[in-house]
């Protein structure tokens, strides 16, 4: 016996390209928002490992603020990440400097990749404070 009545195949014609229509911009929007937050985790672990070693670099003896500056640096070009300001205190390091502070600010606007909300005007901050080999 055949069905006579209408074609449930027919009445789906373009519900998947609907459906797409709507899933395809949420779907892209979670993959771009997990890719960005991704990236912001990595550059705050990368700033982290960044004031460590250059901190390292400045409390040898011998060591100085601008060797400590290069090393940051070089740590957080293996990102690609730019326009990032770095601060070592004191300035000068001397036989009796005790302490030396490695500081590192990276703005987030420039370095995202996806134009974000989340992150605009946002900047990471790493600091650590490490004492001088050989200081009394």
């Amino acid at each position: 016996m055949k069905n006579s009545g209408p074609n449930p195949r027919k009445k789906r014609n373009g519900a998947a390209m609907l459906e797409f229509a709507i899933v395809a911009p949420l779907l892209f929007l979670c993959f771009f928002a997990a890719f960005e937050f991704c990236r912001v985790a990595m550059i705050r672990h990368t700033a982290d490992n960044a004031v460590y070693e250059g901190c390292r670099k400045a409390i040898i003896p011998g060591g100085t603020s601008r060797e400590a500056t290069i090393e940051t640096r070089r740590i957080m070009n293996t990102l690609g990440v730019t326009n990032i300001k770095v601060t070592v205190t004191p300035r000068r390091i001397l036989q009796a400097t005790r302490e030396v502070t490695v500081r590192i600010e990276v703005p987030l606007d420039e370095n995202s990749i996806v134009p974000n909300q989340f992150v605009a005007g946002k900047s990471i901050v790493r600091q650590l404070t490490l004492h001088r080999e050989g200081s009394q």
